[in-house]
């Protein structure tokens, strides 16, 4: 993101030579789009892309040679919109323009640093933060005006082509949009495929948000929207965890992991009939502070798997705990005498934090 000589902001995609730095492809392009609705900043039955009111917060994604791009917005700062926008990897020309919130408000893909997730038909899902749901349905039980705010979704990618294809909606979605407590906070996860004892084959992706639930949807079949409750959906760990989650979780082993906000990292395994056990297979001994812990597992094999994790404080500290038993610390990086491995301050903690602050304060003014 840029401003000009002549106060006009921008949003450019590069492409850049990793030996060199230089631009590739006669980039850097642009990033302009509309979509058909009348929602926040529409005119003449369009919603327009204004550069002013977006940021790149989550990962780019490359899926059968067309990069991926997603928006959000600066804090809840109005008006915007929730926009994928797609473009030809050796061209740079733009793809396919989709808003998931094109007759309505809100609707930013954060995803907390990760990028959109893809299974291996080339489907793409992500969670989409407060916004506008049409909790009106169309006869396919699609959201009326288009507008999935506070979703999990998926897409379809035929063609080169974007367009919702499934979606999953929690049953109080509205609420949870108004009181800020979406799932759009997290970023969300295809599970890796696998076969409880039955031998069923299970497809799942996985997210968690504000609310402290854990959703898991099958992919073939997410469950759309349910006004009375979630049982459409094929599991809801509910308080699964004690804070918000504004990271992503990890995989390994039949084992999903979160470290949500001043909780512990826990690992959650599945049972033999395919559900995610609501009890935590273990968990750290220590408590993440804000923004809580994105996890990440190196090792090749269940005897030398190895989670990882940064806690935000002052000094930030890495930890490594065994993955099969997160009550195991391994290594942390205040063990070395003299502090030879000490690091900085956690600025990730601090700025986010302010942020926060700043946009509590943004909305509470108006």
């Amino acid at each position: 993101m840029s401003k000009d000589s002549s106060a006009t902001y921008h949003q450019r995609l590069h492409a850049l030579d990793i030996t060199s730095g230089m631009e590739q492809f006669g980039g850097p392009v642009d990033i302009a789009a509309k979509y058909p609705g009348t929602g926040d900043n529409s005119q003449d039955g369009y919603v327009i892309f204004d550069p002013k009111q977006y940021k790149e917060r989550a990962g780019l994604l490359l899926v059968n040679h067309i990069l991926y791009t997603s928006w959000a917005s600066h804090c809840d700062i109005r008006p915007y919109t929730g926009w994928i926008i797609s473009y030809n990897e050796t061209t740079l020309a733009q793809q396919s323009v989709l808003n998931v919130t094109p007759n309505g408000h809100e609707g930013a893909i954060w995803a907390a640093g990760a990028g959109l997730a893809e299974d291996s038909n080339g489907n793409i899902y992500f969670l989409d933060a407060n916004g506008t749901f049409d909790t009106t349905l169309n006869a396919k039980g699609f959201p009326a005006n288009g507008d999935y705010g506070n979703a999990i979704v998926k897409l379809s990618t035929k063609k080169g082509r974007l367009a919702v294809s499934d979606y999953f909606n929690m049953y109080n979605t509205v609420s949870e949009s108004d009181a800020d407590e979406d799932l759009g906070s997290d970023g969300a996860m295809v599970v890796p495929n696998f076969k409880d004892s039955n031998g069923v084959l299970h497809d799942l992706v996985v997210g968690a948000g504000k609310d402290a639930n854990i959703y898991l949807a099958n992919r073939a079949n997410m469950g759309k929207f349910n006004p009375n409750n979630n049982s459409q959906i094929y599991q809801e760990v509910t308080a699964a965890l004690a804070g918000r989650v504004f990271s992503a979780p990890a995989f390994t082993d039949n084992r999903i992991y979160y470290g949500a906000v001043g909780d512990t990292i826990k690992a959650f395994s599945f049972n033999a009939s395919g559900l995610l056990n609501s009890t935590p297979a273990s968990a750290t001994s220590i408590q993440f502070k804000f923004p809580g812990a994105t996890p990440s597992i190196s090792g090749s094999s269940a005897s030398n798997l190895i989670l990882w994790a940064t806690e935000n404080t002052s000094p930030a500290v890495l930890h490594a705990y065994s993955a099969t038993n997160l009550g195991v610390e391994l290594y942390n990086s205040n063990q070395v005498a003299g502090g030879a491995t000490t690091l900085g301050t956690g600025t990730s903690s601090s700025r986010r934090q302010l942020q926060t602050v700043r946009c509590m304060w943004r909305r509470r003014m108006g």
